[in-house]
């Protein structure tokens, strides 16, 4: 369906271009050689609109993709730094030494 709708503007700026050689004013011939930005808008939304993760924190499905690439990405760093320090915590020592006394 894209790609038919990509050929139905290909062929629909041929003709004006096209038509726009044949008459003299440069103005209008500038006009139709403005770029017109195709598929560079999104696409087409389909569904609900989406929110950022702040305004709705509780509802990770409608929240924008970016947002919930970062939010997890950053979620899973946590987990496992978590686990590494929890697993990997500080050794502590049997015998303390007594700072005062000197070992002879």
């Amino acid at each position: 369906m894209s790609a038919w709708t990509a050929t139905a503007r290909q062929a629909a700026n041929l003709a004006r271009f096209s038509s726009s050689k044949s008459t003299s004013a440069s103005s209008s011939q500038a006009a139709s050689l403005i770029h017109r930005r195709g598929l560079a808008g999104g696409g087409d939304h389909h569904g609900p609109p989406k929110v950022n993760f702040w305004e709705d924190p509780l509802s990770p499905s409608k929240w924008k993709e970016e947002h919930f690439v970062i939010v997890s990405v950053t979620g899973w760093g946590l987990l496992f730094y978590g686990g590494y320090k929890f697993f990997t915590g500080e050794k502590k020592d049997k015998k303390e030494e007594k700072v005062g006394e000197a070992s002879h």
